[in-house]
């Protein structure tokens, strides 16, 4: 591990959305892919934010308890993106070393790192991708 860069762990083909986009394509994203961290990027995209299941739980967590499947499908429909999107979002290079990437993980207390190169999102390296590493 000590001479692997991100590129080398990284996943790509990146599944992404809008901030326009609403919480119920979000949600159903999540569920469907099994993922956990969502890139948000403009139609050039260049990221602008990362929402994470625990956003959306954030989100969800405050509604009205008792409230019902179709009335919370309703309010996530009604919610985009970019009210709950975190927008400073750290980033690395594909050439960051994984020691470097991993330091700020666990610094930071991060699930994930998006992977930027000339200002266009190419990647994200996740815990996901080191327990696959691991598997190897």
């Amino acid at each position: 591990m000590k001479n692997l860069k991100v590129r080398d762990l990284m996943t790509g083909n990146l599944l992404v959305l809008e901030p326009g986009d609403n919480l119920q394509k979000l949600y159903d994203l999540m569920v469907e892919k099994w993922i956990r961290h969502v890139p948000i990027v403009n139609r050039e995209r260049k990221l602008v934010g990362l929402v994470s299941h625990r956003d959306l739980l954030r989100f969800a967590f405050p509604l009205e308890k008792g409230l019902t499947f179709p009335r919370a499908r309703e309010a996530l429909a009604n919610t985009k993106i970019e009210e709950i999107m975190v927008r400073d979002v750290e980033t690395v290079g594909a050439n960051t070393s994984i020691k470097e990437a991993v330091n700020i993980l666990l610094e930071n207390k991060y699930g994930c790192l998006p992977v930027v190169e000339k200002n266009e999102l190419v990647g994200i390296l996740t815990e996901a991708d080191f327990v696959r590493c691991a598997a190897v």
